[in-house]
């Protein structure tokens, strides 16, 4: 799975896929409604593979948080942040990952993974390599 391409944009809901790349701009998709738009220097726009989650230790990729979600629903849809407790959003995350960091990690945040985790399941976008994932460690 490559992150890099996927995009978070500041104030919008959903994730994005680059499009393309101009001088000034940059076009992006939007993977719930396939509707395009342009975004500016002023926006902000964060691509997923350089979000990580905060553990008692130190961070997490979310790339590997997402595949230990996946690991654990077997291949399916997660938890839908939306219609359950905040309680159950850090039940949920703590069988996930039991070392997130709980003063860190706010329940928005889980939220946002949670969402973001199933946007991409529904666009098939969670795809795990084990060759690719041990040629990227080694690149490290």
């Amino acid at each position: 799975m490559d992150l890099k391409e996927i995009l978070s944009v500041s104030g919008k809901p959903g994730l994005y896929r680059l499009v393309s790349k101009g001088m000034n701009k940059i076009v992006v998709e939007s993977l719930v409604d396939k509707s395009k738009m342009p975004l500016f220097a002023s926006s902000r726009a964060s691509a997923l593979n350089n979000i990580a989650i905060y553990t008692d230790e130190d961070s997490i990729p979310l790339e590997d948080v997402f595949k230990k979600i996946f690991e654990k629903e077997n291949g399916g849809k997660c938890i839908d942040p939306k219609s359950v407790k905040d309680d159950d959003l850090k039940q949920y995350l703590a069988e996930v990952l039991p070392e997130y960091d709980r003063e860190r990690v706010h329940v928005s945040d889980m939220k946002k993974l949670f969402i973001w985790y199933n946007i991409l399941h529904d666009n098939n976008l969670l795809v795990f390599d084990e060759k690719q994932d041990e040629e990227e460690k080694e690149e490290k």
